[in-house]
């Protein structure tokens, strides 16, 4: 009689097992059609690859979302806007299919710009997006505003989400310095560092547009001009060809152009 019912427990517990399994990859199934028309409609990015690499990064899209948990603050988190945060991370990281952000497990939107408190009201309100660490770490802090702004048809060079995503892929060797150890080979380290204080002595001296901020330190020369190298691929080659090459190589891709 135990026998018995143990084996009709074990066999309802197969049944269970197998029913949640195939709803969670029915759910998932959906998302996935979702987020892809999501992008082909949101993401110019994604519009300009064939169509092998557009499953390519839809299904990175979709990995990343279920190893990253997104959480709003004083805000609702919309599948659009998952599929923005996604995509900002996947972009950086599209040359390297394997890859995956072990630093990360929380994306934080918060409505617009916040304080160095994390809030979202009063008048220190100046940052746009930022990597946790001490006790914030694996947290990124996102402005939703800064956000939609960096994907809309008149955003410039500018990308929050990317350059926070590229301050998580240099930071993944141990240490925020501008030289990403884990993408790019070791004999292009010095190169790369000369190109950018040589790159800095031009924007000190106004013969640059490349955006100023680049000039805090090496980690941020990388994250700003990684905006400028994913946004504005067209300009940045005419503009910079010795850096667009050298990012060509720190990246494992060409970022797809216009044409225009």
């Amino acid at each position: 009689m135990l026998y018995t019912i143990a084996l009709l427990l074990g066999a309802l517990f197969i049944i269970l097992y197998v029913r949640r399994k195939k709803e969670k990859q029915r759910k998932n199934k959906a998302a996935a059609n979702i987020y892809s028309e999501l992008l082909n409609e949101h993401v110019q990015y994604y519009q300009l690859l064939n169509e092998k690499e557009k499953e390519r990064f839809g299904t990175m899209v979709n990995e990343f979302l279920q190893y990253v948990h997104i959480e709003g603050v004083g805000t609702e988190v919309t599948d659009l806007d998952k599929v923005y945060i996604a995509a900002s991370a996947v972009i950086p990281i599209f040359g390297f299919p394997g890859w995956k952000y072990r630093n990360l497990t929380n994306v934080i939107l918060y409505p617009d710009t916040f304080d160095h408190n994390f809030q979202f009201e009063g008048d220190e309100r100046n940052i746009l997006g930022m990597v946790g660490s001490g006790y914030m770490n694996g947290q990124m802090l996102l402005s939703r505003a800064a956000l939609i702004k960096a994907f809309s048809s008149v955003s410039g060079a500018e990308h929050t989400a990317i350059h926070e995503f590229v301050h998580l892929l240099d930071m993944s060797d141990g240490a925020t310095d501008g030289i990403p150890e884990n993408l790019m080979r070791n004999e292009y380290a010095v190169p790369w560092l000369k190109m950018m204080h040589k790159e800095m002595r031009r924007i000190e001296q106004g013969q640059s547009d490349i955006n100023p901020y680049a000039l805090t330190n090496e980690a941020e020369f990388l994250a700003v001009t990684s905006e400028y190298f994913f946004q504005k691929p067209e300009k940045f080659k005419e503009h910079h060809p010795e850096i667009y090459a050298q990012m060509s190589r720190i990246f494992g891709q060409m970022p797809p152009e216009t044409g225009s």
